[in-house]
């Protein structure tokens, strides 16, 4: 198994992004697949690493990456020491970020006999599913697309976090981290660039133009993302596939830190469909 952890992929004029890579030397031409966190989160939350282990062992080769503003730093990608960072995020960033990787992606690997960059997929988490739903839908690099637990909707997600015309005043709001306590901040350039961006920002309009397979992964006992959500997906593109995980809740049963050599049963599942919809 090839594990290449922490890679710094440097950009002009941009911040720097962390990427790690997995892959094994047992399988040719295998499909990469790159997965996006979501909010608040990071590469090495819970058993992220252990997923990307069992999915490449699988024949599949995984980067995973932070997002530049999700408030890590390249000597700590764990916490978020760089709040300033995490305030001046949006999703055009994100998109953006994503873009940049897949690049790298597709240059890194161009000469490599064990993986094929013509075969790529995205995997994404929460608020990452709605990034990635938005960037399968326009990008034609894209062969297939999986999400877990993802929103639906960046909307209502935007306009209506607190007092809108408090924001625009204080010209910041604060969430509380519940894992590290800190009082983490939004900017409203977030809602300003959400409405100069809205049309392309729009899943629902992403998701019914999809031309790439996708397959909706999502927990019946997800008290963070409405399992509802899953359903409004596969409602607006019937041709996707809808994988309901028993009892599984938004991060699938896993915790971060995750201590443990073996994934949850819910995770495992989950790891199961994703190869076997990503080979097939």
């Amino acid at each position: 198994m090839q594990i290449e952890k922490n890679k710094i992929l440097d950009r002009a004029h941009k911040k720097p992004i962390l990427l790690d890579t997995f892959y094994s030397e047992k399988f040719s031409n295998q499909p990469i697949v790159i997965f996006c966190h979501g909010y608040k989160g990071f590469k090495d939350w819970g058993a992220w690493n252990l997923m990307a282990k069992s999915i490449a062992e699988a024949g599949i080769c995984v980067i995973k990456f932070n997002f530049s503003h999700n408030g890590g730093t390249m000597e700590n990608p764990i916490d978020f020491p760089d709040l300033e960072a995490f305030g001046n995020n949006n999703y055009s960033l994100e998109l953006d970020d994503l873009n940049d990787v897949i690049n790298w992606a597709t240059k890194t690997f161009k000469d490599n006999p064990f993986v094929d960059i013509n075969n790529l997929i995205l995997i994404g988490h929460s608020r990452g599913g709605g990034i990635t739903i938005l960037k399968s839908s326009k990008d034609e690099r894209i062969k297939k697309l999986i999400t877990l637990a993802s929103v639906c909707d960046f909307s209502k997600r935007t306009s209506t976090i607190g007092n809108l015309e408090e924001w625009k005043k204080l010209g910041v709001k604060y969430v509380i981290n519940g894992r590290t306590k800190q009082q983490m901040p939004h900017y409203y350039q977030f809602y300003e660039d959400f409405k100069a961006n809205e049309k392309q920002l729009d899943i629902e309009a992403a998701e019914k133009q999809l031309q790439v397979p996708h397959l909706i992964i999502h927990g019946n006992n997800d008290t963070s993302v409405s399992i509802n959500e899953a359903y409004t997906l596969h409602r607006w593109n019937p041709k996707s596939k809808l994988e309901i995980i028993e009892a599984a809740d938004h991060v699938f049963n896993v915790r971060h830190p995750w201590d443990k050599s073996t994934l949850s049963n819910e995770l495992q599942t989950v790891v199961s469909l994703i190869t076997t919809f990503v080979k097939k």
